[in-house]
């Protein structure tokens, strides 16, 4: 097998005893680098500073990363002009948050029939968002429920 050193220097090609007997020779352990070359190739180094210094870069990776949150809004037909001011408010502070948004507007019994007053109100929170938002989901009706999805423009998304 192909020996390196812990410096990164070529030792040469020895049988596993002889690399073993090295490894000890340093105070540290032989590691099998690349078990399927023509021969394989080990290093000496120290296996449990390696694996720490791998688990630190993982992490530093995970906290660096950020997922996108789908969070929801409420609202029925016939909700009153400031609440639904309140609500887009609400929606902008998300999607500032770069979270994506569901608005989903309730209809019950008989208010199923007012779908045009539904898409009215869709239309507001379209309105109110259009500077920092995309459309992602159009409004749609699903069951008793007008269900549109909005996402932070990518302009947004690679800001900060």
């Amino acid at each position: 097998m192909r020996v390196i050193g812990p410096d990164g220097s070529q030792i040469g090609i020895m049988s596993a005893r002889e690399a073993l007997r090295k490894a000890e020779e340093f105070g540290l352990d032989l590691v099998e680098v690349a078990p399927t070359a023509t021969p394989p190739v080990c290093k000496i180094m120290d296996f449990g500073k390696y694996k720490y210094e791998q688990a630190k870069k993982q992490h530093n990776i995970r906290m660096h990363q950020r997922s996108m949150h789908l969070k929801e809004i409420k609202v029925r037909p016939f909700t009153n002009k400031h609440d639904i001011d309140i609500k887009i408010r609400k929606v902008r502070e998300f999607l500032e948050d770069k979270n994506k948004t569901k608005v989903t507007l309730t209809f019950r019994r008989r208010e199923r029939s007012h779908t045009d007053i539904g898409m009215q109100v869709m239309e507001s929170f379209i309105e109110g968002v259009k500077d920092i938002g995309v459309i992602e989901h159009p409004p749609k009706m699903e069951g008793n429920h007008m269900v549109m999805i909005i996402a932070p423009k990518p302009e947004l998304l690679k800001s900060k």
